[in-house]
């Protein structure tokens, strides 16, 4: 295949497909850092599911920021807003997800609003298998 038939095939299978297609990577960081640095505050947990999802259950202390939500407003001033009176520019991000895909998309989006974003490959359960404290619900 030629160089120009990759390109179109892969932006077929990104963008005619549906998938969603980001530049981030999965953080290095061991789960073990994360905790870390939640617990000393240097970072805050963001959870990019659905609102239904995280009805059902989510992490202690993680902050909901569906992923529909932040490709509404990807764009918007007034979201960036919101966001960074709830999120300082000043610590690390981590985003999870279900199993690490979305996180990713959220990524992408959240960097640029200036955000040090560190998707986590671990989804909700295996962080909370891992030692992550589940939240009460109701």
């Amino acid at each position: 295949m030629k160089t120009s038939t990759l390109t179109a095939a892969a932006f077929l299978i990104c963008f005619g497909l549906g998938t969603v297609c980001t530049a981030a990577d999965h953080t290095k960081d061991s789960l073990e850092t994360v905790q870390a640095n939640l617990k000393e505050k240097k970072a805050v947990l963001v959870d990019v599911r659905e609102v239904d999802e995280w009805k059902e259950g989510h992490l202690q202390g993680a902050m909901s920021v569906p992923l529909s939500f932040l490709k509404k407003g990807a764009d918007s001033p007034e979201l960036a807003g919101v966001l960074a009176q709830q999120i300082p520019k000043n610590q690390i991000m981590y985003a999870h997800c279900v199993a690490g895909g979305r996180c990713l998309a959220a990524a992408d989006l959240l960097a640029k609003m200036g955000y040090e974003v560190r998707p986590l490959k671990a989804g909700y359960d295996e962080l909370a298998r891992a030692g992550f404290p589940k939240a009460a619900t109701k």
